[in-house]
């Protein structure tokens, strides 16, 4: 028989587990985030294909990135305070639910206000169980795993949001954008089974209050990740959300060629993600300044050298590494600001960075509607500038000195 662990947090004895059935519970909150990810932005490669169904703008359409961002960064906070006293595992298999349930009503909705009650019903799981399972590692593992655990949960930030467009749009272009959404339904069915077979009861030993978020606000180191935050993830999803209207209007290339292009993004994402992950840790502040500068770079060029499709397939790619390390970057940022508090860190970096999706999607539709693809990613280029600005202005991080 194999081995058992028993754990504790608090001074509570968990039940006794395998090492199997404890990184079988850390894969499938993993996987409960990827499909959450994966989720929220997969309108970004449908947008146009979704606005034409329902005579729309892209602006319009964008909306769908717009309303998850808004509801997760309100129920990041008040779920996880409001269901403090209900177990855990309860209460990331009630967020499985209600992503199901939201991705098979967007793939059968009539009209386009059903698709944004759907993604309602995504926002306020994308609060609710990230801020829930980014904690859990501590309580799924022995105490010697738990760094490894964590990293493997972290992993499917990056994962989904440099997969699900890609995903998303090949499936979309095989056999519609409501097959892309029935696709991640059955997806979170079968996530769900997975939290129900091998996440064990976890009563909750740690909750967070609103006092605590409170005075993580007035810590200037916390204040300053928000910022830097707050300037990266608008500059990219208030450009990216809308790459498929550039790539159409701007390189003239095809629907299978767009596909093509994302997915390549997506496996430039990845790489990404790993040279991210290994590096932050040791140097938080220049992983952090170097993907916005990236970032920056590419959507400053992309209005010229996006004409041709060399020029726009490179950029996508230097893109595509970039912002695979965003995700994990402010993250750090956010724990190291508050290293005592790490469900608090995980609330304050979920609302945030959800907040600003929507405020980016938002802004970038309106300015597309008035503008052209271009002149948008000329203004995203400017707004990631002022945050490479902003790192530079940072001698010293968030108990963030960097290490040589």
């Amino acid at each position: 028989m194999p081995a058992t662990t028993t754990a504790s947090v608090n001074g509570k004895l968990l039940p006794p587990r395998s090492p199997l059935m404890g990184w079988l519970a850390v894969v499938s909150v993993m996987l409960g985030i990827f499909a959450i990810v994966t989720t929220e932005i997969l309108p970004i490669g449908l947008l146009t294909s979704i606005g034409s169904s329902f005579t729309v703008s892209d602006g319009m359409a964008g909306l769908m990135m717009t309303m998850p961002g808004f509801l997760a960064a309100i129920a990041a906070p008040l779920v996880t305070v409001a269901t403090a006293r209900f177990d855990r595992r309860l209460m990331l298999c009630v967020f499985m639910l209600l992503l199901a349930l939201a991705n098979f009503l967007a793939a059968a909705a009539p009209d386009y206000w059903l698709v944004l009650t759907s993604r309602i019903m995504v926002g306020i799981t994308i609060g609710g169980f990230w801020s829930i399972g980014a904690g859990l590692a501590e309580r799924l593992v022995p105490p010697a795993s738990v760094g490894r655990a964590t990293a493997v949960i972290f992993s499917a930030v990056p994962l989904g949001s440099v997969l699900g467009v890609p995903a998303g749009t090949l499936i979309g272009d095989l056999a519609g954008w409501r097959t892309a959404f029935t696709v991640m339904g059955a997806l979170t069915v079968g996530v769900l089974t997975m939290l129900l077979l091998f996440v064990p009861p976890l009563p909750p030993v740690r909750a967070t209050r609103l006092g605590v978020l409170a005075g993580m606000l007035r810590s200037v180191n916390t204040r300053f990740a928000l910022l830097l935050t707050f300037l990266v993830v608008l500059a990219h999803f208030g450009t990216y959300t809308y790459v498929t209207p550039f790539l159409e209007q701007v390189t003239h290339a095809s629907g299978g060629l767009i596909t093509a292009f994302l997915l390549l993004y997506g496996a430039a994402g990845i790489l990404g993600n790993f040279l991210g992950g290994a590096w932050v840790a040791r140097y938080p502040r220049s992983v952090f300044g170097l993907a916005a500068a990236l970032i920056a770079t590419v959507t400053l060029l992309l209005p010229a050298l996006g004409r041709w499709e060399t020029g726009a397939v490179m950029l996508l790619i230097v893109w595509g590494i970039a912002y695979g390390a965003v995700p994990v970057a402010s993250q750090t940022w956010f724990s190291k600001a508050a290293p005592h508090a790490p469900e608090a860190a995980s609330v304050l970096f979920t609302a945030s960075f959800q907040a600003t999706i929507s405020i980016g999607a938002l802004v970038g539709g309106a300015i597309l509607d008035r503008t052209s693809p271009s002149a948008l990613m000329l203004l995203g280029g400017c707004t990631a500038v002022l945050m490479v600005l902003a790192v530079g202005e940072r001698l010293v991080g968030p108990d963030c000195n960097e290490r040589s």
